[in-house]
């Protein structure tokens, strides 16, 4: 058996807009992640379950995580293995549309989700809790936010990602200041289908990073085919194209955050 996990950290990998690469950021870093040795649990929150159904994996309504947040249901039964060493799944299904609305109705909606996910950190397997949020600003995607230590925001390497970019630094900040979740901070910014044959993609990277010194990732995710095709056939990056520049890319970003949390990266 494996050792404990000495605590869980949860990553929310968030923008409210979309098309800039959330969830295939999300699955692949996910991926990359477990393939450097770290033990992931990737929490499909939105409902259209592109994670899911980009790992393969089945799902009706009720293995998602949507009885935890209306119940006491045992959000660890919800739990599934994709066939991946060190990456575990809990998948979404289209029904998780429905707690945007029973959540709303609840005093604690905000709350509900860290207080779930906190119940796991202090005996649980994983190093890493990597939540693919909505694009939306909805109960769903706050509450993400609330349940996070941190934030991983995919940006789009064009000037209408500045303004998505703004928006979700003012949740953040939102969510904080309300005490929900009052450690919340960006943990940082990677750029996203980046094409080096363009003047624009590193002008939008210069801008950002004169905003965001820190948080801005040296890696950037190139914008290629086989990224965009390897969840039609159900595949990570690393499985579709594992000597590729997406694969290479995503491998390097995980090297990037295991750096920046003080973890060497194993096998």
């Amino acid at each position: 058996m494996l050792p404990l996990a000495e605590k869980m950290k949860v990553v929310a990998v968030g923008n409210q807009k979309g098309g800039v690469g959330k969830t295939t950021t999300a699955l692949n870093l996910s991926a990359a992640l477990a393939a450097r040795g770290q033990r992931v649990l990737l929490i499909d929150l939105d409902p259209q379950a592109n994670t899911t159904s980009g790992l393969g994996v089945e799902c009706e309504g009720e293995d998602t995580v949507y009885p935890s947040l209306i119940s006491d249901h045992d959000v660890r039964s919800c739990i599934r293995e994709t066939g991946r060493d060190r990456l575990w799944l809990i998948p979404s299904h289209m029904d998780l549309a429905g707690v945007e609305i029973e959540l709303a109705r609840s005093d604690d909606h905000l709350t509900r989700l860290r207080g779930i996910l906190q119940g796991l950190k202090p005996n649980d397997l994983f190093e890493y809790c990597i939540l693919d949020t909505p694009p939306s600003l909805g109960v769903l995607m706050t509450s993400a936010l609330a349940a996070a230590d941190e934030v991983l925001v995919p940006l789009q390497c064009e000037w209408y990602g500045l303004e998505g970019l703004a928006k979700i630094v003012r949740v953040i900040d939102e969510i904080r200041d309300s005490g929900a979740s009052p450690a919340l901070r960006i943990e940082g910014i990677v750029m996203t289908m980046f094409d080096n044959r363009t003047n624009l993609a590193r002008q939008v990277i210069e801008e950002v990073k004169n905003y965001f010194p820190q948080e801005l990732y040296t890696t950037v995710i190139p914008r290629t085919v086989r990224i965009s095709e390897a969840p039609s056939h159900s595949k990570t990056i690393l499985e579709h194209d594992p000597t590729g520049t997406g694969a290479t890319s995503y491998l390097s970003l995980a090297e990037e955050f295991l750096a920046r949390h003080g973890v060497a990266a194993g096998v």
